[in-house]
This record gives structure tokens, sequence and C-alpha cells, in this order.
């Protein structure tokens, strides 16, 4: 069985990675990752249409020149989308986040697994919280890359505007909002930090410890060597 702390510490960094999986599942399954006021002329006017969208699903609004309000629909982002490059980066960004959910699962497993036993394999120790859990963090930080770029060099939100209206001729300006499912990426990225650093720290007193036990019998008290 192991010790108490150990128990203790792994039970921490399971919490952390629970809601670290509980989250990814949140940000998949939400659309406010973005709004966007897109504007283009028309003849003899010009046409706003508001976006919010996430990465499967989303809605748009037209607003006319005295703003008042047209229409709302609500479109699938996959069916909007017709290049390459958009359409290709946003398949990208769902891979790596279900990735990532992967990897929230596997760390959970890892520390459940450490919190009630003792493993002998040395994977699924602190070495194997440590993989999964950057793994996890890379693929996020991947993924909050990959978003920004999908609208400010690819015109993501200009593709999608296209679609939601016809007749729409000189893009003007665009203006965009990143919403919270964007942002509570960060807490994953937070969550999974914060798991390496409860094991390191379990880690880092387990070998200094152990160093402790190994110190040469010349370090030892002179009664203890006579004796």
């Amino acid at each position: 069985m192991p010790s108490r702390k150990k128990t203790t510490m792994f039970a921490c960094a399971f919490c952390s990675c629970v809601c670290s999986f509980a989250v990814v599942c949140a940000v998949l399954a939400t659309q406010q990752w973005v709004s966007s006021d897109v504007r283009f002329s028309r003849p003899n006017s010009s046409v706003t249409i508001s976006l919010n969208y996430g990465l499967f699903q989303g809605t748009c609004e037209q607003f006319v020149e005295a703003g008042l309000q047209v229409s709302t629909t609500a479109f699938q982002v996959a069916d909007s989308l017709s290049s390459t490059k958009t359409r290709s980066t946003n398949v990208a960004i769902i891979v790596v986040l279900v990735l990532s959910l992967l990897t929230s699962l596997l760390s959970s497993g890892f520390t459940c697994t450490n919190a009630v036993s003792n493993p002998y394999q040395t994977f699924l120790g602190p070495i194997g919280v440590y993989t999964w859990n950057s793994t996890c963090a890379i693929l996020i930080l991947i993924a909050m890359i990959l978003f920004p770029v999908n609208i400010e060099a690819h015109s993501l939100s200009e593709e999608l505007a296209r679609g939601c209206s016809t007749s729409l001729q000189t893009h003007l300006r665009s203006v965009h909002n990143y919403g919270y499912s964007y942002w509570l990426m960060l807490l994953i990225l937070f969550l999974n930090i914060a798991s390496l650093i409860i094991i390191y720290f379990y880690d880092h007193a387990r070998y200094s410890k152990k160093k402790e036990q190994e110190r040469p019998i010349e370090n030892a008290p002179k009664d203890v060597i006579l004796f």
C-alpha cells in the first residue's frame, strides 16, 4: 500500500487531471469560441454580419447600414467552409483537442493508480504522469495557436459570413473577440501544470529521502561506527 503522503499528493493530482478532462469536454461542446463583426459593402449600402461560433456550429445575424437587424440563422461550421486551409485547420484543432482529451484521461488513470497502489512498472509511476500531462499541455497550446491563425491568417470569419448572406461584395473590416470557450484552455494548461508540480514535489521528496538513506558510512556518527 502507498504511504499516506503519496496517496494525498497523487489524489490531488488526480483531481486536477479529472478537472482538466472535464474542461476539455466543455471546450469541445460549447460554441462561444469567438464573436466577430464582419462588415461588407453592398450596392448602395453596407451590411454587418455578426457571428458567434465554435468548432462545430454557430449563429449569424445581419445588420443593414442603419442598424436594423435583418435575420438570425444557425449554421454548421464544416458545411460553411469551402477553403481547404480553413477546413483542414478546423479539423486539426478538433483532432488536437480529442487527443488532449485522451491524454487527460490517461493522466487521471495513472494518478488514480498511484494513489491506491505502488506500480512495479516505472512508466506507470511519476514518469507516466509527467509524460501525459506534458503532452496534454502541449496539445492545448497548439490548439490555442491554431485557432487564432485560422481566424486572422485564413480569414475564417469572413468565409463564414459570406455563407450567411448573398450579394456581399468588398470586405471592409473585421473585429474579433475571443469567448470563454477559447480562454478555458488557459485553465486546462494551469491544471496540467498544477499536476506536474504536485508530482514533482513528491518525486523530489522521495529522491531526497532515498539519498538520505544511502549516505556513505563515513558520514555516520562515530559512536555508530565503533559499535
